[in-house]
């Protein structure tokens, strides 16, 4: 059975959330210290990625009410196979100014 949108929003929801847990409390230098932290946020990131992808396929409206649904689904994409080019930075920004954003696009 194929899945509907909701639950790929659900993916979106629980991927950011664990990110979320994951960062709490941590600063940069922590963040780029720690690989653990950062492979498990990147691997959330890339959940996201790829829940977009797929509701870009299936739901293309509600895709577009995702102002940045093409840049995440493009940061999956530097994430999954340009690894070398990510910045620590980058993610961290991602975090602090992106994920609330979708976290609230994906919860209306």
């Amino acid at each position: 059975m194929q899945r509907n949108s909701s639950a790929y929003l659900n993916d979106i929801l629980e991927a950011a959330s664990a990110i979320q847990d994951a960062t709490a409390g941590i600063d940069e230098s922590t963040y780029s210290a720690t690989r653990l932290i950062r492979s498990s946020v990147e691997r959330e990131f890339i959940i996201i990625g790829e829940a977009l992808k797929v509701i870009a396929q299936r739901d293309p409206q509600l895709f577009a009410a995702i102002p940045e649904g093409r840049q995440i689904i493009d940061f999956r994409n530097l994430l999954a196979h340009e690894y070398l080019k990510v910045s620590d930075r980058v993610v961290l920004g991602a975090i602090q100014t992106d994920l609330p954003v979708l976290v609230q696009l994906a919860t209306s």
